[in-house]
């Protein structure tokens, strides 16, 4: 008969932190706000990949003392002023919020009671660091971190995995880590866009003559070294339009928010929407299916900015559909990630 060691330290339990994150915000629409969350997303090398000796003068003396004050008055215009914060914080904490709700009701079963919920911005507050110190003060030893990016790239789905990293690098005692896999073909996402996309058409004032589906831009350059991203978004494009049927037969595939001289991912929104006005397209509607939560480049650029363009160059009618945000077809979305993510676990 074996004997159990009397003076063991009691093991710490099996619970599972679930940590949400998602680009950024700054906290107000200030000068130095913004300048402060610019320099932070813009000094990380997997965002900006041109050498340091040579974009650190560009950041900091061209960048950062005219940016700021452009990026500010967009902001302003899309600012949630009853919370003082930005709509991506609002709707990814009402994500969380909804996701904990879903779960302490009993949605993953009677495992549930061991999960915990949080969420965090990859630059901006609230850190990625804070969210992980907490999950591990309640006890959990297992983290699933999910990048709510459903299209993997370098500059997004990566640099979560680096922040989270250095935040572990830092730990004696580690927990267990897994980390999401990006979900751009998954049958949930696609069939949510689609919902989402059948819905509001079915409440739209006008029939589109074309859907364009776009995609945050990336320079040509980065996809040229071998970054997956072009050929994700162009799976959940094609996935997207089979879905649809016949209404897919509109859609268009393009790139927005490009930054900077160089090439990047082509089509470009604003270029092609503009086309689209003068070659007599009336009636435009855009989808976004690559961010999970509306924010600057949903509202302001797509919402303000390339409306105004269409309709300066010709166009009569134009929309944009809301992305999945914590809608019922966004929260099964998420559902489906920590359905298949904690299999293992649970």
């Amino acid at each position: 008969m074996s004997e159990t060691a009397p003076n063991l330290p009691a093991a710490k339990g099996q619970d599972i932190g679930i940590l949400l994150v998602n680009l950024g915000t700054p906290e107000r629409t200030d000068y130095w706000s913004m300048r402060r969350y610019l320099k932070e997303f813009l000094s990380d090398r997997r965002v900006i990949e041109t050498p340091r000796w040579l974009w650190w003068p560009i950041l900091n003396f061209v960048i950062l003392t005219t940016r700021p004050a452009r990026r500010g008055k967009a902001y302003a215009a899309i600012w949630n002023e009853a919370r003082n914060e930005s709509p991506l914080k609002t709707i990814t904490r009402a994500q969380t919020d909804a996701l904990a709700a879903w779960i302490a009701e009993g949605g993953l079963g009677p495992a549930g009671s061991k999960l915990h919920v949080d969420w965090a911005m990859r630059y901006g507050m609230p850190k990625i660091e804070a969210a992980i110190a907490n999950l591990e003060g309640r006890g959990c030893t297992r983290l699933l971190i999910v990048p709510l990016y459903p299209q993997y790239a370098a500059a997004t789905t990566a640099t979560v995995a680096d922040a989270v990293f250095a935040v572990l690098a830092r730990r004696r005692a580690q927990p267990a880590l897994r980390m999401a896999a990006p979900y751009y073909g998954q049958p949930a996402y696609i069939e949510a866009i689609a919902q989402s996309l059948r819905r509001f058409l079915s409440q739209l004032a006008f029939a589109p003559d074309a859907i364009l589906v776009s995609f945050h831009g990336m320079p040509q350059a980065y996809a040229d070294q071998g970054d997956p991203y072009p050929k994700h978004c162009e799976a959940t494009f094609q996935l997207l339009r089979a879905a649809l049927g016949e209404t897919g037969t509109k859609l268009r595939l393009t790139y927005q928010s490009r930054f900077g001289p160089a090439q990047w991912l082509q089509p470009y929104t604003d270029e092609t929407l503009k086309r689209l006005a003068r070659e007599k397209v009336e009636n435009l509607l855009v989808v976004t299916p690559g961010f999970a939560a509306d924010c600057l480049e949903t509202l302001e650029e797509n919402g303000i900015e390339n409306r105004r363009l269409f309709l300066e160059n010709g166009g009569k009618n134009f929309a944009i559909v809301p992305c999945l945000n914590d809608s019922p077809e966004g929260m099964q979305v998420i559902r489906d990630i920590l359905a298949r993510e904690l299999a293992g676990w649970l």
